[in-house]
């Protein structure tokens, strides 16, 4: 009972928990960035992009479950095919907002791209968080809570009181 209830108590405000998913997000989409350069060195770059893609995507999303939105333990199998989803979906808004620069601007500059990607990226990022803290991690929470609720023991004189019957009996309790 202790248990369930101090990973209810875990779950962070919806401010608290943006800060940590940028924090957790930002510092492993960092180190992603040095390990996509780094591996493909050796591998073709589309090949390296994807490994790396996976292995962060895991690693941010064990990451979320146990920091930033105070899950408390480990991200389920389903919450990392979700986590998965929404990352897909982030991945594909930055190629749409890249591809609609490309059809809009001839030869767009280095700073015109980053503007435009990091843009893509943020509106993105902000809607995954409000995926991951409503849906992919939303379960978790209430399970808890309903395990909370569930773990108190009903006292006994509450479980087995009888209700008045009889008219003058209903008068007299109320």
């Amino acid at each position: 009972m202790e248990t369930a209830q101090s990973k209810q108590q875990a779950a962070p405000g919806a401010f608290t928990a943006f800060a940590r998913f940028v924090l957790c997000g930002g510092g492993v989409g960092l180190a992603s960035s040095f390990a996509v350069a780094a591996l493909a060195s050796w591998i073709p770059w589309v090949l390296a992009n994807a490994l790396i893609t996976v292995v962060s995507t895991l690693l941010a999303t064990e990451l979320h479950a146990r920091f930033t939105f105070g899950a408390g333990g480990r991200a389920t199998w389903r919450q990392h095919a979700q986590s998965a989803g929404s990352a897909a979906a982030a991945y594909a808004v930055t190629c749409v907002a890249m591809f609609a620069l490309q059809q809009l601007v001839a030869a767009p500059g280095a700073v015109l791209e980053q503007v435009v990607y990091l843009s893509a990226s943020a509106l993105a990022g902000v809607a995954r968080f409000a995926v991951l803290r409503l849906v992919v991690f939303a379960r978790t929470r209430s399970q808890a809570a309903a395990t909370v609720r569930t773990a108190r023991p009903v006292p006994a004189t509450v479980a087995r009181a009888a209700a008045p019957t009889g008219p003058a009996a209903l008068c007299r309790a109320a």
